[in-house]
């Protein structure tokens, strides 16, 4: 073999340099594995960040209805609730309607803070934009509108905005 055909590795040994054939299947395996923990990962995160919106923004409402009925209705609005709920007290109905506003409340403001602090929208977002742009690279790659070198820049570039993803868990 000539110098040419091999490459020098840290420790001064020389490595025989992989032919494009082999190195072009390797890096289309590898980036079939990361696809596959993006998608693993996706499909496991999104469902999150649905539940985490969807009870920020119905937690907010449900409490601004709850506080809403006394303010447009008045006493006629808390007469009816104790009727219906045969309560003793008036008070009672306004102590449960603002009891429930503040938990539902809290608990709204609680689910935006943990995506917000786990910045769950966002890593979905990088995940779906790396997986459609592994997608994309896969196809030049099998193509051959791609030498493995340049795909494998690519590779790592792309894999690079989504390091909380974990290759090795599909």
């Amino acid at each position: 073999m000539s110098t040419s055909d091999h490459r020098p590795i840290p420790d001064g040994k020389l490595i025989e340099k992989m032919k494009p054939t082999e190195a072009r299947q390797k890096l289309s395996d590898r980036i079939g594995m990361q696809e596959a923990a993006i998608g693993a990962y996706l499909r496991r995160e999104r469902p999150r960040r649905n539940r985490l919106v969807n009870f920020t923004v119905w937690g907010s409402v449900l409490a601004a209805i709850l506080t809403a009925g006394p303010a447009f209705g008045g006493t006629k609005f808390t007469s009816a609730l104790q009727k219906v709920f045969s309560l003793q007290e008036s008070s009672t109905v306004w102590q449960l309607l603002c009891l429930a506003a503040v938990l539902l409340s809290g608990a709204a403001a609680l689910a935006a803070n943990l995506a917000s602090s786990h910045s769950v929208a966002t890593k979905v977002t990088s995940a779906e934009t790396c997986l459609a742009q592994l997608r994309a690279l896969q196809v030049a790659l099998q193509l051959g509108y791609l030498n493995p070198e340049d795909a494998l820049k690519l590779f790592q570039q792309y894999v690079a905005q989504v390091s909380f993803v974990d290759p090795a868990a599909p």
